[in-house]
């Protein structure tokens, strides 16, 4: 019945911190973006390779997280990468200092092999791993 993930929806009261992000850092390109959008300022939709994010920000006079939930949902979004030590390196090198270290180390070893976890400005915890 399901082929694949269309895409992903990420919400962020830090949209331009978030696109420059995800486009500058990750390498995600517009697709489209709307403004003033169903009552929120912007969604926009960005793509790299078959990653799809629907980024947006909250309704007008919402805030981020104004449900007052606590997540039981998605607790981070896995990306494939094809060296590891070179994602790390591109991102330290463009002055990326949001890691979630492990014992000190921005990369570090599970059972699979090696990986390196990242927060986006919005709070998207964010797993880089190699094929």
């Amino acid at each position: 019945m399901i082929k694949s993930i269309h895409h992903i929806c990420i919400e962020t009261d830090r949209y331009n911190e978030s696109l420059d992000f995800y486009c500058s850092l990750l390498g995600f390109s517009i697709i489209e973006e709307t403004k003033n959008f169903h009552g929120r300022a912007f969604n926009t939709w960005i793509k790299k390779e078959s990653i799809i994010i629907e980024l947006q920000t909250p309704k007008t006079g919402e805030a981020v997280g104004s449900s007052q939930l606590k997540q039981t949902g998605i607790v981070h979004v896995c990306f494939i990468v094809d060296n590891l030590a070179a994602a790390v390196d591109m991102l330290l090198n463009k002055g990326f200092t949001s890691f979630r270290k492990k014992d000190d180390k921005v990369m570090y070893k599970v059972k699979d092999g090696y990986l390196s976890k990242i927060t986006a400005p919005e709070g998207t915890v964010i797993e880089l791993r190699e094929a």
